[in-house]
């Protein structure tokens, strides 16, 4: 009986994740495109009505020039064009139902485990993909969970045949998750391990393993000669020669206080992922230079006192006190609304233009992409979206067109598939 089951399961996984589309990567850019009669968003801040973009051989190379003869003109009049959005931090292409456990590709076992690659799990042909590119967002940075150290993150671009193609900067970041510093209350008293406030100092032990496992990556990478390699050693040599930025998960004061000692200990360029309560300590991240990843602004606080829009304003609080900071979404299929998570931030005290930043420029910076995208700038990558209305707003953002490195990629996906397919069965079209 298991036997059939397992072959069952294995039948259901193989139609429902490698059925075949017809949604195809889009071929190189071959023809100079021009986008005219828009009203241009640049992501830095900037609008320009009534201008244009040229696109050739995936580059930004003119914005408010004419279209030179022979290229495709593409019509925008009363539609807005915006960079590309960037998720900064998900687990998209990593896993595609969370309920089944084959198809979940993002935890190792153990605590440390730097040298773990999120870029070789992506799945490129993931069904959740379309759906982000149908809303505008085309670049994302697929992230590692689980255990403290969880692997190197990278960025990719949503239009591609495999991981190879897609990676858009590969193992930019290692991420270290760190243990919540709270005191957990317990409803049956003190334990056999002992009181409830054990859990913070199980949390600082944890924390120190993970310093004294740079304390000897540091020893071991200054080391000129090896007897043997150390694989995971060697995976956080870029956080040492700043060619990567140590990412690490936290929301409370305390624990972002740790991150800054970490930060200030091993020379590390430290990105807070989370920071719930960033608004607190607003003047001392901006005077650290420490930027922050604000995760999931359509949550609760974390702390019962805070006010229950507190999470829409942090935005606002941070930009106001100099903090570089994006908007990210929590999980994979959650991340098609980041642009209107942003849009709520635009309503808590951000301008609009601030709020495009927060999910396009100040992503790139932060991601480490910013001289390649992140803006419609002249030798940029042409990673862009065409809208009817404002990307910010459910209501309006109605994607038409979108463009990643200069190609003119599908917004189809299988939710409109399925759409059509029962428009067509109750004559609806």
């Amino acid at each position: 009986m298991k036997k059939i089951v397992s072959v069952m399961m294995g039948c259901y996984l193989a139609t429902t994740l490698h059925a075949q589309e017809n949604v195809y990567p889009a071929p190189q850019q071959s023809q100079t495109i021009a986008i005219v009669n828009a009203t241009v968003h640049t992501g830095t801040g900037q609008v320009l009505p009534n201008s244009s973009i040229i696109i050739e051989k995936g580059k930004i190379v003119a914005i408010g020039g004419n279209a030179a003869a022979g290229a495709k003109v593409i019509d925008a009049k009363g539609k807005h064009v915006y960079p590309g959005i960037i998720a900064p931090d998900t687990e998209l292409g990593l896993t595609e139902f969370e309920s089944v456990r084959a198809t979940n590709d993002f935890a190792e076992v153990g605590d440390i485990n730097p040298s773990i690659r999120s870029i070789v799990s992506y799945n490129a042909d993931s069904k959740v993909i379309g759906t982000l590119r149908s809303n505008g967002i085309l670049l994302a940075g697929i992230t590692p969970r689980g255990g403290l150290l969880s692997g190197s993150s990278s960025v990719v671009q949503l239009d591609a045949w495999n991981w190879e193609d897609a990676a858009y900067k590969s193992d930019n970041g290692i991420h270290f998750n760190m243990p919540r510093l709270m005191a957990r209350s317990n409803p049956f008293g003190a334990s056999a391990s002992g009181p409830s406030n054990d859990a913070v100092k199980a949390a600082m032990t944890r924390i120190e393993s993970v310093r004294e496992f740079f304390r000897e990556a540091k020893t071991y990478l200054e080391t000129p000669q090896h007897s043997e390699t150390n694989l995971k050693y060697e995976a956080v040599k870029g956080l040492f020669n700043k060619s990567q930025k140590l990412f690490i998960h936290c929301d409370l004061v305390k624990e972002m206080l740790v991150a800054m000692d970490i930060a200030k200990e091993f020379n590390f360029d430290v990105v807070i992922v989370g920071g719930t309560d960033a608004y607190l300590i607003a003047d001392l991240l901006a005077k650290s230079n420490i930027p922050v990843i604000l995760n999931q602004p359509h949550s609760l606080p974390v702390n019962q006192d805070d006010a229950v829009d507190q999470p829409y304003a942090t935005a606002a609080q941070l930009q106001k006190a100099g903090v570089l900071f994006c908007i990210a979404n929590e999980g994979f299929w959650q991340q098609r609304n980041l642009m209107f998570n942003a849009g709520t931030a635009g309503a808590y005290g951000l301008s609009k233009e601030e709020a495009l930043s927060a999910i396009t420029l100040n992503a790139a910076k932060i991601l480490g992409i910013a001289a390649q995208t992140g803006s419609l700038e002249v030798g940029k990558d042409a990673n862009i979206v065409i809208s009817t209305g404002d990307i910010l707003d459910m209501k309006s953002s109605v994607i038409t067109n979108a463009f990643i490195q200069g190609r003119e990629v599908s917004l189809d996906n299988k939710q409109s598939q399925l759409a059509e397919r029962y428009k067509h069965k109750y004559n609806l079209q």
